[in-house]
C-alpha cells in the first residue's frame, strides 16, 4: 500500500502543479477564449482530470508492483516523461498563455502517453488498461486545443 500511496503522491503533485498553473488565467484569460462546439463546461475538467490522474498512478502502480522500478525502466521512465508533459502543457497553455505552443507540446504528449500505454500493457495488461480513457482524454485535448488556436 505504501508504494501506492507514493504513486498516488507523485501523480496528484504533478496535478497540483498544473492545477496552480491553470488557476494563473482561468478565471479571467481562458473566459475571454472562443471555444470549439463540444467544449464541455468548465466544471467538468477538474473532476475528469482527478480520474485520469488517479488512474495514472494507479497503473504505474500496476507495473512498480509487478516487476519494480529496475524491471521497467523504460516504461516507467515513459511514465514520468508524459507525466512531466502534461504538466508542461498546464504551464503553456495556461501559465504563459500560449494554446499555440501548447499544442505543439499535446502533439508529442499524445504519442508519448501512447507509447506508454503500450509499454505498459506489455508487462501488466491493467495498467495498459488504465490509461486507455487518459489516452483518449488527451485526443480530445488535442481538438480543444487546435480550436481554440484556430478560433483565436
Amino acid at each position: 500500500m505504501l508504494g501506492l500511496l507514493a504513486w498516488m503522491v507523485l501523480v496528484f503533485a504533478v496535478a497540483g502543479l498544473g492545477g496552480w498553473a491553470t488557476s494563473l488565467s482561468v478565471g479571467d484569460w481562458y473566459p475571454t477564449l472562443t471555444r470549439p462546439p463540444l467544449n464541455p463546461p468548465d466544471a467538468v475538467f477538474g473532476p475528469v482530470w482527478s480520474v485520469l490522474f488517479g488512474l495514472m498512478g494507479l497503473a504505474a502502480w500496476h507495473v512498480w508492483r509487478r516487476v519494480g522500478l529496475t524491471g521497467a525502466p523504460m516504461a516507467l521512465g515513459l511514465f514520468l516523461a508524459q507525466l512531466a508533459l502534461n504538466l508542461g502543457w498546464s504551464v503553456l497553455f495556461f501559465g504563459v498563455q500560449r494554446p499555440d505552443l501548447a499544442l505543439a507540446e499535446i502533439l508529442i504528449l499524445w504519442p508519448l502517453i501512447l507509447a506508454t500505454l503500450i509499454a505498459f500493457w506489455r508487462i501488466d495488461r491493467v495498467a495498459g488498461a488504465l490509461l486507455v480513457p487518459y489516452l483518449l482524454w488527451v485526443a480530445f485535448a488535442i481538438y480543444l486545443n487546435a480550436g481554440i488556436v484556430w478560433l483565436n
